[in-house]
């Protein structure tokens, strides 16, 4: 849980800034002199008086009190001083009260009273789900903080994230509301992405506003450089507008160049030397990554289908200037078996397609220009290719029909498989898949999203390892 200044009172005249402090644990009221000084921290009535329980891992100011402030039969600490507080196992089972006031430019003096914010008691968040990377070749599974590096490999995941604007209550009245507040799902979805440790991280429904500030301060933190395409159209009548964001970790990419389709972000990428993730190090070694989000209105069938026929135009025209691997990851919203899916998968259009009859504009005629000349794979479809015993529970939860996993997002009125993978797979070969769950396991919360996952979809991620160009056809 984050407690955010962002709710702050109109700016008036002569003010800079807001002076923020953190303190901590019931309902009652604290005296009016601790008020004035703005600050936040913990308070509970078993609690010594001592300053040991207090916690400044959020805050670089020393606490304003070295003590306990005893109110009655409570005592409160000051546990950090700026505008976000993570709370930390220390907390649990404490209140936190934010306290933010007006700072004078000239005085440095708060102006009128302070305002104050209190919570809930804090609760201990969700123990993280572990799931496995497993090895396509036989050789088992590798736990995902023990995972070792092959040289010439790297990974990808994709992830839609759901934004605040679309997490609204009503759509997801099975979740908790304080599960279903970015606040929170912004912390876990951040734990869980940063416990995957991919080179490459392509996620979809971000906010601009998360973007610059959340996700791209804090995946930079980590290593990773950044790139964000906004939709073209709004997701509300308000300002917000979310897009897509990929990441990349510095050590192993550069970045050469960037194009922005109608719904995707296209980054090619340089790998570093040092890393060899090619055999011949003598020789430049790109790598384009195709990023998107297609429409998500499910009647708008030849909206969608259009979307993808011009991505992949765009990523023919790339493949042709210079012999590069391509990734092609995001949320389709497209079940297995829809037009775009076997465009993408099948490089045609069968003329007799149902999704066809769904084209008021005749933007997809003739029909026959609706095909593509990339050899794309999906990547879990490797499951279905693997032998042995040990795939057999991967197996089964792939659909036996596409090859493609049983969904990647599950709701209160949906299941089934909207996001993909795709590789070139003339120039890159599939070495391991993040396992995919079960939906018994999510059911156990109803739907997604939980308190233990932060979105309405699901995670993808798989390791490749660049080869020698087979074939430039997908013939």
């Amino acid at each position: 849980m984050v407690l955010n200044s962002d709710t702050q009172e109109d700016a008036k005249s002569g003010v800079e800034k807001f002076q923020v402090k953190i303190l901590g644990d019931s309902s009652a009221q604290i005296t009016e002199d601790v008020l004035s000084s703005s600050n936040v921290g913990i308070t509970d009535s078993k609690l010594s008086g001592s300053a040991s329980s207090a916690s400044l891992t959020n805050g670089h100011a020393a606490p304003m009190y070295s003590a306990g402030i005893r109110n009655g039969n409570e005592t409160w600490f000051e546990v950090g001083r700026s505008k976000t507080y993570t709370p930390t196992a220390d907390d649990i089972g404490h209140v936190l009260k934010f306290e933010y006031s007006v700072v004078d430019a000239v005085t440095k003096s708060p102006v009128g009273q302070a305002s104050t914010l209190q919570t809930n008691r804090v609760i201990p968040a969700p123990s993280p789900i572990p799931r496995r990377i497993i090895r396509v070749d036989g050789m088992g599974h590798l736990d995902l903080d023990r995972r070792m590096t092959s040289s010439g490999t790297f990974t990808a995941l994709s992830y839609n994230v759901l934004s605040e604007t679309c997490a609204s209550n009503d759509l997801y009245s099975y979740c908790p509301p304080w599960a279903l507040s970015w606040p929170y799902r912004r912390q876990n979805l951040l734990r869980e992405i940063v416990d995957y440790a991919a080179d490459i991280i392509c996620l979809q429904e971000v906010q601009n506003d998360h973007y610059e500030e959340f996700f791209a301060p804090e995946l930079d933190k980590h290593g990773y450089h950044s790139l964000f395409k906004r939709k073209t159209t709004e997701v509300s009548s308000g300002t917000t507008i979310d897009g897509c964001a990929t990441f990349f970790r510095r050590d192993k990419f550069s970045h050469v160049k960037k194009y922005e389709d109608n719904v995707a972000l296209i980054v090619v990428l340089e790998t570093k030397v040092n890393n060899q993730l090619v055999d011949n190090l003598g020789k430049r070694q790109l790598l384009c990554v195709a990023n998107t989000h297609v429409h998500v209105q499910q009647d708008l069938k030849d909206v969608k289908l259009w979307q993808v026929h011009t991505l992949l135009k765009g990523l023919e025209k790339i493949a042709t200037s210079a012999d590069t691997p391509m990734l092609v990851c995001g949320d389709f919203n497209s079940v297995p078996g829809s037009a775009p899916h076997a465009l993408l998968a099948m490089g045609k259009v069968d003329p007799s397609h149902p999704d066809l009859t769904v084209d008021p504009l005749n933007i997809l005629r003739p029909h026959s220009k609706l095909v593509h000349q990339l050899p794309l794979v999906s990547a879990y479809s490797s499951f279905a290719r693997t032998a042995g015993l040990a795939f057999e529970q991967h197996k089964r939860r792939l659909d036996g029909g596409t090859n493609e996993p049983l969904f990647t997002s599950v709701t209160g009125d949906f299941v089934g498989t909207l996001d993909y993978i795709f590789y070139t797979a003339d120039s890159l070969v599939v070495e391991s898949l993040l396992e995919l769950l079960d939906e018994e396991s999510l059911r156990k919360d109803t739907a997604l999203p939980s308190p233990g996952w932060s979105s309405d979809h699901i995670a993808l991620l798989a390791e490749f390892r660049c080869c020698k160009n087979k074939s430039k056809s997908r013939h």
